[in-house]
């Protein structure tokens, strides 16, 4: 977790110095659409994708045309197909998915942690996972085909 002063984005730096395996991507939201993330990400691992969803005034690279840049062929995508289309292919929508989970778990179980061991921790984590589930598992209809 970082600070209210410090912004996400200019943590990915440090971060990957923290990773010593090879990093396929890094998926991030819209925060994580700068150069200096990209610049990160590139210094270290240069075969990693960055996907963040570039802002909707976002503008191709002087280089577009010559050498395109990760951004450029995101942005260049979305001219083509779509934001949505973008979304699947890119695997953006994998993060959302994460992110609206955390936000379902936030609001139903709270947005932190009671337990002051990392066991007691772990099982506070699962007992709320399994709540979870179980609450959205009742709230799911069932279909029987009658005909």
């Amino acid at each position: 977790m970082t600070a209210p002063d410090v912004d996400d984005a200019s943590q990915v730096g440090p971060l990957l110095d923290q990773i010593t395996a090879p990093v396929e991507r890094l998926i991030g939201d819209g925060g994580y659409d700068r150069t200096d993330v990209y610049a990160a990400v590139s210094a270290r691992h240069p075969e990693a994708a960055v996907i963040a969803p570039p802002r909707r005034d976002a503008t191709l690279s002087t280089t577009a045309e010559a050498a395109p840049t990760q951004r450029d062929r995101h942005l260049l995508a979305i001219a083509a197909t779509g934001r949505m289309a973008w979304q699947r292919t890119s695997g953006d929508n994998t993060r959302a998915k994460a992110e609206a989970a955390i936000a379902r778990y936030k609001q139903v179980i709270g947005d932190r942690l009671r337990a002051h061991s990392d066991d007691g921790r772990c099982t506070e984590l699962m007992v709320a996972a399994n709540l979870l589930n179980h609450m959205f598992g009742l709230a799911r209809p069932s279909y029987v085909r009658v005909s």
